[in-house]
């Protein structure tokens, strides 16, 4: 990993060096990436001579979070739009909370001789409710209760909100599902379930889930037969807290390491999101259009060096300009497969050659320092793809509550040749934009 600190030496020559040159900003070029190629043009870029780009017109990505309005889930498209060479990296969050939804589903209909612990003939479950305003949250939410058939309708979907407790079956905002296993027909209940957020405004917070699980197993722990989670970081902080010592199955989302250890100690099942595949997509994308290149490359076209995606791994929606990886279920049957979260995915770690690919700066914030999948995964991984494409990372770790801790950290974005950006609630784009267009 590189070193991030520069002597003041070598910024005051650099500062002369660019006057010199007639040069007083980024030399990064960003036209967009999806124009058609000239003809004989080179896979590896085009002319590199420095030129100042207005940090407006500098390569954005948003990732992990994707611009939309937290009501409604609509898509942001003046920030996916923000200009020609901006994109969302992220993975598909419907196809993921059917996964989801449906390993949960299969684990009960195999495991129904022992699932039923007080043998009352309901299979209640709890849930782990991460943002209630996150489009991956209330797809993880909905995934679950389709599956269960404990979903009802409202506004022409399933509605994901929080229930509180539902011990009774008489909650307006579920209903009682069934499964019938050998002949034998069984209720299906959501207990319980809420949206995990903790005083200071932090939501997905797993010492809150640790908590809930407390209150939830005081009042009618013989009733659990599932937990469910929205990620791993809750469910974890639930398994280690109680159903881990009662043997009752755990299932979350995101593949985190300790979450796929702790398969093998009962933890139910999780879902990879293809972090390594999002990683690389993150950095990849800016990559291509810093270079001027097709921003195919090295995605679904190889490079020069050999990197490429295959189409079972990724999605690319025009339409929305985002990149999205595809979802892996994690379960006992193939959990040794996916214990390093942090390694590399094979076919897209090759080195890219420097002198074809200028090292470029990156300013990139994760929104949340103390978030489990994105500190102990996501992160982890960036950092190794950044030296494979000759990316210079600035990482920016935010408090998870506030956008401000995070834009007061972007306060000369004309040192940085391209941006990628984490924010902390979906609806905040034009705190980041707002910037880059002064």
């Amino acid at each position: 990993m590189r070193k991030k600190i520069v002597l003041v030496a070598m910024t005051a020559m650099l500062a002369f060096s660019m006057i010199g040159c007639g040069s007083s900003g980024s030399s990064s070029s960003s036209g967009d990436g999806n124009a058609p190629k000239a003809e004989g043009e080179a896979e590896t870029g085009k002319d590199t001579e420095s030129k100042e780009v207005a940090n407006k017109d500098k390569p954005l990505v948003w990732f992990n979070r994707q611009p939309s309005n937290s009501s409604t889930g609509e898509l942001d498209k003046a920030a996916l739009t923000f200009n020609d060479a901006t994109y969302y990296v992220g993975f598909d969050a419907n196809q993921g909370a059917e996964l989801q939804g449906t390993m949960v589903k299969d684990y009960i209909e195999k495991n129904i001789d022992k699932i039923d612990r007080n043998g009352d003939g309901i299979i209640g479950y709890v849930l782990a409710i991460g943002d209630i305003g996150h489009n991956d949250s209330i797809a993880r939410t909905r995934g679950v209760r389709k599956a269960l058939g404990t979903g009802v309708e409202k506004d022409g979907d399933i509605n994901s909100d929080p229930i509180g407790t539902n011990t009774d079956g008489a909650s307006k905002t579920v209903q009682d599902g069934s499964i019938e296993v050998g002949g034998k027909k069984y209720v299906v209940r959501e207990l319980a379930s809420q949206e995990m957020k903790n005083s200071a405004g932090a939501t997905w917070d797993a010492a809150t889930a640790g908590n809930a699980i407390g209150t939830w197993s005081s009042s009618f722990g013989n009733q659990i037969d599932i937990v469910a989670s929205n990620n791993d970081g809750m469910g974890m902080s639930m398994f280690n807290a109680w159903s881990k010592d009662n043997k009752v199955p755990t299932f979350g989302y995101d593949a985190n390491s300790d979450a796929v250890a702790a398969i093998a100690e009962g933890y139910g099942g999780t879902i990879s999101q293809h972090a390594d595949v999002q990683a690389y997509l993150t950095l990849r994308v800016l990559r291509n259009a810093l270079d001027d290149v097709d921003i195919d490359t090295g995605i679904g076209t190889a490079d020069e060096a050999g990197n490429v995606l295959s189409d079972d791994v990724y999605v690319y929606r025009e339409d929305e300009r985002s990149y999205y990886a595809l979802n892996v279920a994690v379960t006992a049957d193939n959990y040794k497969d996916f214990t390093d979260s942090t390694k590399v995915y094979e076919p897209v770690s090759k080195q890219l050659d420097e002198s074809s690919h200028a090292t470029k700066k990156v300013w990139l914030d994760i929104y949340n320092a103390a978030d489990n999948f994105l500190s102990s995964t996501y992160q982890p991984l960036l950092q190794n793809y950044d030296d494979l494409l000759n990316l210079d990372v600035e990482y920016i770790g935010g408090d998870g509550q506030t956008e401000s801790n995070i834009t007061n950290r972007l306060g000369n974005p004309s040192q940085y040749d391209a941006f990628a950006i984490n924010m902390v609630k979906t609806d905040n784009a034009t705190s980041y934009t707002s910037i880059l267009s002064q």
